[in-house]
C-alpha cells in the first residue's frame, strides 16, 4: 500500500479528511502529521545506518516509516512547535524553534519521493513580484503595479491613475489587537491615505491600478487539471474590493467556469516554471472580458469549491499523489541517481 505523508496542523479544515478518504479509495495510506504537535507529541528520527537512510515518525507510541513514502502533500505548517513556550525557558526558545524548523524542513526537502511541491518551491512563490513578471512574460495580463516603501513614489503612482488604486500586502499580513488576529485585506487608496503616506517608509506595500470587475475567478490547479470557479463579488458592497471581506456570505454564489484555453495553457506553463503540482490562482475578469492574473496561492483553500463538484479536486489530488494521474515534474533524487 502506497503511503502519502500529509503535512498539516490539528485545526486544519475538512480538506484533509476528504483528501485522505480519496487516498484510501485508491488503495493508498494517508499519514497525517500535525506539525503544531511537533515536537511535544511527535518525534522525527532520520538515521543513516548500514549504508541506508531510514526516517521514522513516532506519535503516541506508534512508529511509522516515512522514508518509503510514495508522496508528500505539504499543505500547511501553521503554529509549528505550539506549546513550547510553556515547556522551555524563554532564553532557549528562539534557538530551539530554529532547530525545529531546520529539522522538519530539512527532512521534508530530502525525502526521496514525489511531492506536490517541496517547501522550498512554495517559499519561492512568496515573491509576488516574480509571479507577476513570469505571468507577464508568458503573455498573461497583469495590473499596473508599484511595490515600494518610498512615500513619494507611491503618491505619484496613485495620483497618475484617476480610476483608482488599491493597496495590499504581499504576505499574510495581520495585526494583533486585544489578542485577536486581524487580517489586512486589499483596500482602495483614499485621499486621506495620501495624507498619512509618510508612514509607508517603515513597511513596503503593493499598489495596483483598480480594475473594474465583471467576475472574480479562483482557479485551483492540481497536476494537469484546472478547476475554475467564478463569483460576482460586485453584488456585495463590502466585497467589491476584496471578496474575502464577505467570503462567508458569497460562499454559495461560486459557480463552475469555463476558462479560455489560452489562459489555462499559460497558467499551466507557470506551474512548470515553478515545478509545482498545486496552486490556487486569483484572476479578475473585466467588463471587456479581459483576464488579469493577480497571484498564485501556494496553499490556497479549495474546500468550499470542492463541495460544488462532489470532491473532484480532492480526488485529483489523491490521484496525483499516488501516481494515478499525470505529475508535472519528476523528483530530482531518483533511485538510480542516489545509487550511482
Amino acid at each position: 500500500m502506497k503511503k502519502v505523508l500529509i503535512i498539516t496542523h490539528s485545526k486544519d479544515n475538512e480538506c484533509i479528511e476528504v483528501v485522505s478518504k480519496k487516498i484510501k479509495e485508491q488503495n493508498g495510506l494517508p499519514i497525517r502529521f500535525n506539525v503544531d504537535e511537533y515536537p511535544l507529541k511527535y518525534s522525527i528520527s532520520s538515521c543513516y545506518e548500514d549504508n541506508e537512510w531510514k526516517v521514522y515518525l513516532d506519535y503516541q507510541g506508534v512508529r511509522v516509516s516515512i522514508h518509503d513514502a510514495e508522496a508528500v502533500w505539504y499543505r500547511r505548517s501553521h503554529n509549528l512547535g505550539a506549546g513550547l513556550s510553556e515547556a522551555l525557558d524563554k532564553e532557549f526558545l528562539s534557538s530551539v524553534y530554529g532547530e525545529i524548523r531546520t529539522t522538519l524542513f530539512g527532512m521534508l526537502e530530502s525525502l526521496n519521493c514525489f511531492q506536490i511541491s517541496k517547501f522550498s518551491q512554495y517559499r519561492r512563490l512568496d515573491s509576488k513580484e516574480e509571479q507577476m513578471k513570469i505571468a507577464s512574460y508568458l503573455g498573461l495580463k497583469i495590473p499596473e503595479t508599484c511595490i515600494t516603501n518610498n512615500p513619494q513614489e507611491a503618491k505619484k503612482f496613485v495620483q497618475q491613475r484617476p480610476n483608482g488604486v488599491i493597496s495590499k500586502m504581499q504576505s499574510s499580513f495581520a495585526i494583533m489587537k486585544d489578542g485577536v488576529e486581524n487580517v489586512v485585506f486589499t483596500n482602495l487608496v483614499t485621499e486621506e491615505d495620501l495624507d498619512d503616506i509618510d508612514t509607508l517608509q517603515y513597511c513596503p506595500m503593493q499598489f495596483q491600478e483598480k480594475l473594474e470587475k465583471k467576475l472574480e475567478l479562483r482557479v485551483t490547479i492540481v497536476g494537469d487539471e484546472a478547476f475554475a470557479f467564478a463569483v460576482d463579488s460586485q453584488k456585495s458592497e463590502s466585497a467589491k474590493v476584496d471578496w474575502r471581506k464577505d467570503g462567508n456570505a458569497l460562499i454559495a454564489d461560486w459557480v463552475p467556469y469555463e476558462l479560455p484555453l489560452d489562459v489555462k495553457e499559460k497558467l499551466l506553463q507557470m506551474m512548470d516554471v515553478y515545478q509545482i503540482n498545486y496552486g490556487a490562482v486569483d484572476i479578475i475578469v473585466t467588463p471587456e472580458d479581459e483576464y488579469y492574473f493577480l497571484e498564485i496561492n501556494s496553499a490556497g483553500e479549495f474546500f468550499w469549491l470542492d463541495r460544488i463538484i462532489d470532491g473532484a479536486i480532492s480526488a485529483q489530488l489523491a490521484s496525483v499523489l499516488l501516481g494515478n494521474a499525470n505529475r508535472r515534474y519528476t523528483p530530482v533524487l531518483e533511485e538510480n541517481v542516489l545509487r550511482a
